[in-house]
């Protein structure tokens, strides 16, 4: 199995943006749609090497996306010159995931002054929620 489905980004520029900043998210190919304080919306293409047995996105890579698209959330409020680290995050996995394009969604929980905490979303095409990752940002100060 494999897809040649595009993902031309919705938004260039954060696009580039979450690539340069977290490198990471280029090697996971995470295209950004829109971007505001509450919520950061993209997608990602199924792609074999992304899957585990029976040619469903791995765990792990869900879990990653997660992680990163919330991070991406978080960073937007951030002190001046501070930082954030992952320091809990739970995913719970709803339903397989075969080859398809799948949406993310992050949605802003709470913003304090020392962590920030979001819920990320993996969905289907068809808006079935693959995947729900909570997780919180420390606020990184120096």
């Amino acid at each position: 199995m494999s897809t040649e489905t595009p993902l031309v980004p919705g938004d260039p520029a954060n696009t580039e943006w979450i690539k340069t900043s977290m490198p990471f998210t280029d090697l996971c190919e995470v295209v950004i749609d829109s971007l505001t304080p509450e919520r950061v919306t993209g997608r990602v293409a199924w792609k074999e090497q992304f899957c585990t047995v029976n040619g469903n996105l791995h765990g792990g890579y869900l879990m990653s996306l997660a992680d990163a698209v919330g991070a991406f959330l978080s960073v937007q409020h951030l002190p001046e010159g501070a930082g954030t680290s992952t320091i809990s995050s739970s995913t719970n996995f709803l339903r397989p995931a075969p080859q398809a394009v799948y949406s993310i969604v992050s949605t802003l929980v709470m913003a304090g002054r020392r962590t920030i905490t979001v819920t990320t979303d993996v969905i289907n095409p068809d808006g079935k929620v693959v995947s729900r990752t909570t997780q919180t940002q420390a606020v990184l100060t120096t």
